[in-house]
């Protein structure tokens, strides 16, 4: 008989493009330290596509951030954004009353951050690892989507990061093969 793999392709397009969540108001943001940071600083209060508007705020605070650290540096950043990140995600995920509410964008926010460091310089380059990041954010192939399915700060985080993984490893095989 067969059986079932561990994360099933479960996502249809359909899906995928109509908002799961209505984002709470602007003043949410501002009840609670962890509500600003977990909604990307406003970014993942857009009624469409969030996630991909968090993203978009991401690769532009890299680009401010980034000169103002030197590589051990970001990638302190990067730690102490992601531990931070499991704590404001599962509590703004608690006061939503949705683990994964749509608005929750800090997920989205550091992995990408880690996926342009380790990206290749230049602006095409970005582009490329911002389509993949975000679709294999949305897909969550395995192990992602094991993780997707632990309903606290610390799965909404960690999917995010196999996905920027994968963009990662896609970015270095593109990488090699064109020279």
């Amino acid at each position: 008989t067969p059986t079932a793999s561990p994360c099933p392709f479960r996502k249809k397009a359909s899906t995928i493009l109509i908002k799961k969540s209505t984002p709470p108001p602007a003043s949410f943001l501002f009840s609670h330290p962890a509500h600003l940071i977990a909604c990307g600083f406003g970014s993942g209060l857009s009624p469409w596509a969030p996630g991909t508007i968090g993203t978009l705020f991401a690769w532009a605070s890299y680009l401010l951030l980034r000169p103002w650290f030197d590589d051990f540096g970001f990638i302190l950043l990067l730690i102490t954004g992601y531990i931070g990140g499991v704590l404001a995600c599962h509590r703004t995920g608690k006061d939503l009353g949705e683990p994964d509410h749509g608005s929750i964008v800090w997920d989205e926010i550091v992995p990408f951050w880690g996926v342009l460091f380790f990206c290749p310089e230049g602006l095409l380059w970005q582009t490329t690892a911002f389509f993949l990041f975000r679709f294999f954010d949305i897909f969550k192939p395995p192990p992602a989507c094991n993780f997707d399915r632990i309903k606290n700060g610390f799965g909404v985080m960690t999917d995010d990061v196999f996905a920027a993984a994968y963009a990662v490893l896609c970015l270095a095989l593109l990488k090699f093969i064109l020279g």
